[in-house]
């Protein structure tokens, strides 16, 4: 072969092109492609010349090539040339070819890398470490330290699981998103209301997010603000201008990002921060315990009271709530580079364990330091003297950091509500990243709803409180192990995996049962409490007014030795 042509001819004949018909996606593989899968069939050969299968769970997604400037991405064949004429320039003999070297797949010229795994592992881990870390010295005080850690541990590893079912048939199914995968299992009905359920979730964990900020930084009816100490009263302490500052200039730039691994950095820092709180919440209970100020923790739950039974009953979906990022797997699956469901699964066992750790240290931490006294929301406990040297010093950092920290997760929140609202309003249009002024509009509008709902609603807490014992339990727990249970027959899921996958269902369904009976019940007894305070104030009003009556009677002439009947 010595023409131009019959060269060109030759890379045709040793290059095979795959295309999609489903996706309208190009693969292209070269020849070492083939010499990996010979050489692969070589190794499990076996001593009697028969032939073992390849394992199932070795294999690697292939990466589609996408190329915007081009209706269907089909890639020009002059970066394989190129590639070529570096390796056999002037050289007759095509056989030359070094096809060892040869990329396996052969990118094109907009081709942008994807996300590395300690991305992927910050982004995930700062989806799961939001502001529920501060409930968790809470559910230690109720649970006890040693039934509070085992919790922190299996609702850890049943999370882990479930994440990797999902990433598993996820990929069975060549899903994109968590709503279609859901729709592949259940069907359209199931992927509308399972978005339904994100919107809800990531929606109201964001306004509670503003909620949270407005309250550490203006101040609350029972806690002052970081702004009401250092300056006093004043204009830049109007609760409504501080969370639109915040907004403005912080959550809108980072909102309006396409890409969830554009925000890898933002997201260590904000695991860094919520490490630094574990760091300080540490070094003052070590400080106090060598002191001698700490008391004896609870190592059991209580259960001598009803009070302390309905405690415990609130608790437990916020144990359970508390690894919930199953809505942002996909996402950072799909810009995970050379991704493959292994990878990920290494990325979910890595932020597993990290979270677990943060998880134990903070819960611990904060239940040592400050004991029975331990407000729901520990952030609270850190505006009142905590008995050391820098004490005020100690209580910016961690409120302040606190708030950082938040700030930061906000925007990974967003996105994966983003993408879900576009999915469901505009399912036929093409992909949010291919659009970009329906992105910057999408973010404009739910920036614009979020604050509305975390300046305008008076008491939205009640709402989410049966929010996260419905929605974030579906997420995750309930889809993923239904659809586990219904693509069983095309995953291969071994017995074991099928066991687990029902403990999960029947686990998140009682929780679910329980956080809202719960809630019910706490919402009664809150409303008897109102009642009985109310009736309370009425019979001391009546009781006043009855002796300023009698006092009066008592005074006119005449009538003090009578007897007085007051009916």
């Amino acid at each position: 072969m010595k023409s131009g042509d019959s060269r060109e001819g030759s890379l045709r004949i040793f290059l095979l092109v795959c295309y999609s018909a489903e996706g309208g996606e190009i693969y292209i593989f070269s020849p070492n492609y083939y010499c990996f899968l010979i050489c692969q069939i070589m190794s499990h050969r076996k001593d009697t010349n028969d032939y073992s299968s390849l394992p199932i769970s070795s294999y690697l997604e292939l990466q589609p090539q996408t190329d915007s400037s081009k209706s269907l991405g089909i890639p020009s064949f002059d970066e394989a040339e190129v590639y070529l004429g570096s390796k056999v320039d002037n050289d007759d003999d095509d056989l030359e070819i070094d096809v060892d070297n040869y990329p396996l797949v052969v990118m094109g010229p907009n081709h942008v890398s994807g996300s590395g795994v300690p991305g992927a592992v910050f982004n995930l881990t700062t989806t799961v470490i939001g502001a529920g870390i501060m409930a968790l010295p809470a559910t230690m005080k109720v649970l006890g330290v040693v039934l509070g850690i085992i919790m922190i541990i299996i609702m850890g590893v049943l999370s882990e699981i479930s994440v990797e079912l999902l990433v598993r048939f996820s990929v069975l199914c060549k899903a994109s998103s968590y709503g279609e995968v859901v729709q592949h299992a259940m069907g359209r009905p199931a992927r509308i209301l399972s978005e339904i359920c994100i919107i809800v979730n990531n929606a109201g964990v964001l306004v509670v997010y503003l909620i949270i900020m407005g309250d550490v930084m203006s101040g609350s009816v029972h806690h002052l603000g970081v702004f009401d100490q250092l300056m006093g009263n004043g204009v830049w302490d109007q609760r409504k201008l501080v969370i639109l500052v915040i907004m403005v200039v912080f959550l809108a730039p980072l909102c309006s990002l396409d890409k969830i691994d554009s925000l890898s950095l933002t997201s260590a820092a904000s695991v860094a921060l919520a490490v630094m709180f574990v760091v300080v919440a540490f070094t003052v209970a070590f400080i106090k315990l060598v002191e001698g100020r700490i008391d004896a923790p609870r190592m059991v739950p209580d259960l001598s009271s009803k009070t302390a039974i309905l405690d415990l009953l609130v608790v437990i979906p916020i144990m359970t709530n508390a690894y919930v990022c199953h809505f942002n797997v996909q996402p950072i699956y799909n810009e995970l580079e050379q991704r493959s469901p292994q990878k990920m699964n290494r990325i979910g066992r890595i932020t597993t364990v990290l979270c677990i750790l943060v998880y134990a240290s903070t819960a611990v931490s904060g239940y040592l330091l400050f004991g029975k006294d331990t407000e729901s929301d520990v952030l609270t406990n850190f505006d009142k003297d905590l008995g050391i040297r820098f004490s005020l010093a100690l209580n910016y950092i961690v409120r302040v950091g606190y708030i950082l920290h938040l700030i930061l997760v906000f925007p990974v929140i967003h996105f994966s509500l983003r993408q879900t609202v576009d999915a469901l309003v505009f399912e036929a249009s093409p992909p949010l990243l291919e659009s970009r002024k329906r992105s910057l509009g999408l973010t404009a509008v739910l920036l614009i709803l979020i604050y509305i709902g975390s300046t305008m609603i008076p008491n939205i807490w009640t709402a989410f409180k049966f929010t996260g014992a419905t929605t974030a339990v579906s997420l995750g727990f309930i889809f993923p192990s239904i659809i586990a249970l219904r693509l069983s027959h095309q995953g291969d899921l071994s017995r074991g995996e099928w066991i687990l996958s029902w403990l999960m269902l029947v686990l998140a369904l009682t929780v679910s049962i329980v956080g809202v009976v719960g809630n019910v019940y706490s919402l009664e007894s809150l409303t008897s409490c109102f009642s009985f305070s109310f009736k309370a104030m009425l019979n001391y009003s009546n009781l006043s007014l009855l002796q300023y009556h009698h006092s009066l009677i008592w005074l006119i002439p005449g009538v003090r030795d009578q007897t007085i009947i007051v009916t």
